[in-house]
């Protein structure tokens, strides 16, 4: 979230200082980039989430630096979006789904979660990879709506108008997936797995 504030404030920090919109829209890709750098080369790590994160903002930097008109600027957004969308649904049949990977990265082995080691949940049971195969799919798809939106957006409004519309759009996205991704949670019985101590045999027999 923090990533998708700063680019505004430093937007309208700048035209308020009389940069022009072109200068704006590219401080506001930039800074986020460098500082997440930074803060890998600080940790001196860097696991597939972090790779996806550093990606997906080195991605925006190389769109922003691509010549274009500050409404093509003003659509980065929109194309690097629709490039983690793409991501998304391409992982839904990988070896670890990126929704996988995003969730193990925050929950596992943390309660009211199960201590089972994902890696193991993942072998035995396919109601479990089902389920983050399908939430990959929703996130994939999501993000390609959400990115046509912005597009949309950047190409009709007036160009002051279409950053401060970023975290809301990005907001609306993500608490509309979340309630369609705890659907599938409990359609696929994935929340179940997620909150069991452990997988019994009754369990896996079902799965």
């Amino acid at each position: 979230m923090l990533n998708a504030l700063v680019p505004v404030a430093l937007y309208y920090g700048l035209r308020v200082l009389g940069a022009s919109v072109y200068l704006a829209l590219l401080a506001g890709a930039v800074v986020p980039a460098v500082t997440t750098t930074a803060g890998v080369i600080r940790s001196r790590t860097i696991d597939r989430l972090a790779a996806f994160m550093l990606s997906t903002l080195l991605l925006g930097v190389g769109v922003a630096l691509i010549a274009g008109s500050p409404r093509f600027l003003l659509a980065k957004e929109g194309w690097v979006t629709a490039a983690v969308g793409v991501w998304f649904v391409l992982s839904a049949r990988g070896p670890r789904p990126l929704s996988f990977v995003f969730a193990r990265a925050m929950l596992e082995g943390r309660p009211p979660f199960t201590n089972r080691p994902w890696d193991e949940l993942w072998e035995r049971s396919p109601s479990f990879r089902r389920g983050w195969r399908i939430s990959s799919l929703f996130w994939g798809i999501g993000c390609l709506v959400d990115a046509a939106v912005r597009v949309a957006l950047a190409y009709s409004l007036p160009v002051d108008v279409v950053p401060a519309l970023t975290p809301v759009v990005f907001v609306a996205s993500f608490v509309i997936l979340a309630l369609i991704d705890q659907i599938n949670y409990q359609r696929t019985g994935l929340r179940r797995l997620l909150l069991a101590d452990e997988l019994s045999p009754a369990a896996s027999a079902r799965t």
